[in-house]
């Protein structure tokens, strides 16, 4: 995998003018975070890695994303989103039950744990889910596929979005408090952000 923007790191920025403090202590505690014992069983929060490295491979070369303590940590809030689907049950609910229910599946297809499976079961499991064809009754009334598109996805892959490291993998300014961004064209970049770099036909343009 070519590294689009090689060299690239947004934590260079973090002493300057483009963050102030709040933004400064925000990421810095991100970085830092480490996984919450207190929210999922442990079997659950082996399944949670599991999931989470199948959703959302390490980046290469950079920094690891400690997305599995992010998705904990927003579990533990006590504020709700304000929405959800109807036939979700609440945020950390949801997971309880669907990481329970994964574990379910692979037991019955495998006889063993979720995170014991190599990554095709794993991936063969989760594509179950995803199509609504997981039948295991540790679902209960919370339907697969549902879990997976309103959940299981979108969840990793914000708390996996939200880390410095997968900013500076695609090339991101991250957050723009309080300088902002001032071109907002397509095609066009501001002097602080990343040049990407493209490969065509084995030349660097």
């Amino acid at each position: 995998m070519v590294d689009r923007f090689p060299g690239y790191d947004v934590l260079a920025k973090a002493d300057s003018e483009s963050w102030d403090a709040i933004t400064r202590r925000i990421v810095a505690e991100r970085i830092v975070l480490t996984e919450r014992g207190d929210v999922l069983s442990d079997r659950q929060r082996l399944t949670l890695r599991a999931v989470v490295d199948r959703i959302t491979p390490q980046p290469p070369g950079r920094p690891p994303i400690n997305a599995t303590a992010l998705l904990l940590e927003r579990m533990a809030g006590a504020d709700g989103e304000g929405f959800r689907h109807h036939r979700l049950p609440p945020l950390r609910a949801a997971w309880s039950r669907g990481l329970d229910a994964l574990e379910a599946e692979a037991c019955a297809h495998h006889g063993r744990a979720f995170d014991t499976l190599d990554g095709d079961a794993q991936d063969r499991l989760l594509r179950l889910a995803e199509a609504g064809e997981a039948s295991d009754p540790a679902w209960g009334d919370m339907p697969p596929a549902i879990f997976f598109s309103w959940r299981l996805v979108p969840d990793v892959v914000a708390a996996y979005w939200s880390h410095p490291s997968a900013w500076s993998a695609m090339g991101f300014g991250g957050p723009a408090s309080p300088r902002g961004y001032v071109r907002l064209d397509a095609d066009r970049r501001d002097p602080w952000e990343s040049s990407e770099y493209v490969e065509r036909r084995g030349h660097a343009a």
